[in-house]
């Protein structure tokens, strides 16, 4: 066999430890360096809060009404003799839209008449005599005194007779009165449910007539609760009725009830609308359209940084680096921002973006972007 010789010896020893070396080294216990661990502290977008004023503009329906209106039913009993106006008719105050016809009444008139008149005669009587009684009582002896004094008493009777038989044609004459149906204001006649020949006076009869007064109108408006602090100083409205949809008619607030209804609470707002060319009709459905708001600024935010769940709502305040939950009450929305009220102070940093995730006292870093 041959042999080939090479040109770099062979060495055993330098092969034999390195070897060693590296068992050496893997028999070694490792050592791991680990650095204690820092806690994990979350960025959240925040917000510095700050007070502002909001208003929206919220629709109501509502129902025009009348300034005036009377349903004019008959005092007493009686048949229409005369009917001298009809729907659609202006009439002014005071005028006689229709007469009715009572005999008895007529016949009570005159009964009471002439028991005055018989009232009279006798008080006139008696006060001729007490007045010659009295000029004759002058000479001493004449007359006793007690005749003196029946002849007064008699002509005090027959005077207190006299006022009450005039009282009586007073009373009398004024339901004879009732006969004559007065309009009670300026207005149009409405609606017309008698003729001649009805019978009237009775229990459960219609209206005889309605006179509505619309040259001006009411608008009544159910305000809600939380926008009754809203300023109501020059306050203007504007709405839309079906005759006229592409017109808006504008109104000025005339007066508030003051209290809330407790069975829907809402307040009661009334509006005056001139109406004098009549384009307008009692009874129309109308659109309105009214901005509300605090008269005062109050905290808004945005709505997202409201927090509701099935035990409270919330919004969630940095203090120290930390979150804390503060309950809260919300007031008017608009757009994205909704009003808030609660044990809050203007400064306080609150978290954009609420969640019920994000626990009191859990390590939150804040970058601030005020909306």
């Amino acid at each position: 066999m041959r042999r080939y010789a090479t040109n770099k010896p062979f060495r055993p020893i330098a092969f034999i430890g390195a070897t060693a070396l590296y068992i050496m080294l893997s028999c070694e216990p490792r050592t791991t360096m680990v650095a204690d661990a820092e806690p994990l502290i979350d960025t959240v977008s925040a917000l510095v809060l700050a007070k502002d004023s909001i208003s929206r503009e919220i629709s109501f329906p509502g129902e025009l009404t009348s300034f005036e209106k009377a349903e004019l039913y008959a005092k007493v009993p009686g048949y229409v003799r005369q009917v001298r106006v009809d729907i659609g008719d202006a009439v002014r105050k005071g005028e006689i839209m229709a007469v009715l016809d009572a005999p008895e009444m007529s016949a009570a008139y005159a009964q009471t008449n002439a028991e005055m008149q018989a009232a009279r005669s006798k008080y006139l009587g008696s006060l001729d005599a007490y007045q010659r009684v009295a000029n004759a009582a002058k000479v001493e002896g004449t007359i006793a005194g007690i005749e003196l004094e029946r002849a007064r008493n008699q002509m005090m009777a027959d005077s207190a007779a006299l006022e009450a038989t005039k009282a009586r044609r007073t009373a009398t004459g004024q339901m004879n009165e009732y006969l004559q149906v007065r309009a009670p204001f300026n207005g149009i006649i409405t609606r017309r449910n008698i003729d001649p020949g009805s019978f009237v006076g009775t229990a459960g009869n219609a209206p005889m007539l309605v006179v509505e007064n619309s040259s001006i109108l009411r608008l009544r408006l159910p305000i809600p609760e939380m926008y009754t602090a809203t300023d109501t100083r020059g306050m203007t409205m504007s709405f839309s009725v079906e005759a006229y949809p592409q017109e808006q008619f504008q109104a000025t607030l005339s007066r508030t009830s003051g209290a809330i209804d407790q069975l829907n609470r809402t307040e009661t707002w009334e509006f005056l609308i001139p109406n004098n060319d009549r384009r307008l009709k009692p009874g129309m459905y109308a659109n309105a359209k009214i901005r509300l708001g605090n008269s005062m600024p109050t905290f808004l935010v945005p709505s997202t940084a409201v927090v509701t769940n099935q035990e409270r709502r919330f919004v969630i305040r940095l203090s120290n680096g930390k979150s804390e939950w503060v309950d809260v009450t919300t007031g008017i929305s608009s757009g994205n921002r909704t009003e808030i009220f609660g044990k809050l102070n203007e400064g306080d940093t609150l978290v954009t973006k609420g969640t019920d995730e994000i626990r009191p006292g859990k390590l939150l870093a804040a970058t601030v972007h005020n909306p």
